[in-house]
């Protein structure tokens, strides 16, 4: 299960438990033996999750390598999860990885934060109007409650799924506009702070959430 963040007056309220899970792999850590390929323990394991960007592909091309480990977990009858922090539904997404000639029987389990966060804004979870902090492209998110959306004022809470276009790199843009705000709650749907679209570096959401 993807997880989202979001946060109120500066601090993050609820996230995932990553204390928990660093302590566990320290645990472990000692016990954990080198794995030079997936053939060495896929027969040990009935389902895999596997990350999308910056494993499957690099936001422009996909990575003949993992697609090559793919088919061969799909040939041994194995399930396969793609999680992945994208700020949209899955179903956009697994269009994304048609659209680079992604098998498409790869792509029956695909869940995103953006998917998470969708559900949640629906059921009016963090209250019912939203300002959208994020690029045009990422409406999708709220289609089914577009109306609910508002300025930044009159909002219950902030919905960030990314940066503006015309803003993309300049973080004290938005610590400048957010700063009135910081008592509402602020919906992080992708946590990472940045990205690698091929060799270009972008911000996320999570760069966003971090100024905030």
């Amino acid at each position: 299960m993807v997880c989202f963040n979001y946060i109120s007056r500066g601090k993050i309220i609820k996230k995932t438990n990553i204390n928990n899970i660093y302590k566990h792999y320290k645990e472990r850590n000692s016990k954990l033996k080198e794995l030079n390929h997936l053939a060495d323990i896929f027969e040990k394991y009935d389902t895999f999750i596997i990350d999308l960007w910056g494993v499957v592909h690099n936001g422009v091309v996909l990575n003949p390598n993992a697609i090559e480990a793919i088919d061969q977990l799909k040939k041994h009858a194995k399930k396969i999860v793609f999680l992945s922090n994208a700020p949209r539904p899955s179903s956009n997404v697994i269009n994304f990885l048609l659209k680079m000639k992604m098998n498409k029987r790869y792509l029956e389990n695909v869940m995103t934060s953006g998917e998470a966060a969708m559900h949640a804004i629906n059921q009016k979870k963090f209250g019912k109007t939203f300002y959208h902090l994020g690029p045009t492209r990422d409406t999708s998110i709220f289609e089914t409650v577009k109306d609910n959306k508002t300025d930044l004022q009159r909002c219950d809470f902030i919905l960030c799924t990314g940066l503006f276009d015309e803003y993309e790199n300049d973080l004290n843009y938005y610590k400048k506009i957010l700063l009135k705000h910081v008592s509402k709650k602020l919906i992080c749907t992708n946590p990472d702070l940045i990205v690698h679209r091929g060799n270009v570096e972008e911000l996320c959401a999570g760069s966003v959430a971090k100024v905030f």
